[in-house]
């Protein structure tokens, strides 16, 4: 039996599913990760440019790095792994998304049920009134302007990701929290299992008597509770799974 047909038959035979997606779901849309050697955080200080204090000190620098990031991300495209996992949550084996990243792409391949740890670009908010811009919005604002502002009271826009002495949103928190102890499978994919509280998410699932799997490039902290590990590309891990389950 091969790994790609192992996972299958956990997903189908482990019900609810739910799905943790980390930066390594997205390296195949040409998006780079954060932490690997060559990752983001290896040529910009994560505390100088992803800090809310370091966005308070010179709003201007941090939105020339997030604004050009922003396009970038606007325009890349879901991979495989994104549409495999939005086929499972259409043939009723995947309950849900909780992904760290903050690309739309889960959403933009179809996936319906994605709660996003970390923030998106879907939108920027205004820190002094609460008012949120849309991408569209904010990415118009950034070809005339070095730092995008808010059109009810001009303070500046912060980017809708959450920054390092941010705290996570309590209602996605929550909702993940709530879903990986209901789950009786909890699939890891793309994630080192580095960055709390996220990173526990995966106990949660394993204190309430539920099953971990992981595919992932490199180890992570958890490989050894995993009943199934796997090292290797999502998007054809995952095309395999899809193609499997859908021959019933």
């Amino acid at each position: 039996m091969t790994s790609s047909v192992r996972l299958a038959e956990l997903i189908r035979t482990h019900q609810p599913c739910v799905v943790l997606t980390g930066a390594g779901v997205s390296t195949e849309s040409g998006i780079p990760d954060f932490r690997s050697p060559g990752g983001l955080w290896a040529a910009f200080d994560p505390q100088d440019y992803a800090s809310l204090e370091s966005f308070g000190r010179d709003p201007v620098r941090i939105w020339d790095f997030y604004g050009r990031r922003f396009a970038f991300l606007a325009e890349a495209e879901p991979n495989d792994a994104h549409r495999a996992l939005a086929r499972l949550e259409q043939l009723g084996l995947v309950e849900a998304v909780v992904t760290q990243n903050i690309d739309l792409l889960h959403e933009r391949a179809g996936s319906r049920e994605v709660i996003e740890i970390h923030g998106s670009i879907r939108h920027a908010v205004c820190f002094a009134c609460g008012r949120e811009e849309t991408l569209a919005a904010v990415l118009a604002q950034l070809e005339a302007v070095s730092a995008p502002r808010c059109p009810a009271c001009d303070a500046v826009l912060k980017p809708g990701v959450v920054f390092f002495g941010e705290l996570l949103p309590v209602a996605e928190l929550e909702r993940a929290t709530q879903l990986a102890r209901g789950a009786r499978l909890l699939l890891v994919v793309g994630s080192s299992l580095e960055v709390h509280p996220v990173a526990g998410l995966p106990l949660e699932t394993l204190r309430a008597g539920g099953t971990l799997s992981i595919v992932n490039r490199g180890a992570t902290p958890l490989d050894s509770r995993a009943d199934l590990r796997l090292d290797g590309s999502a998007g054809a891990i995952l095309r395999d799974v899809v193609r499997e389950l859908e021959r019933g």
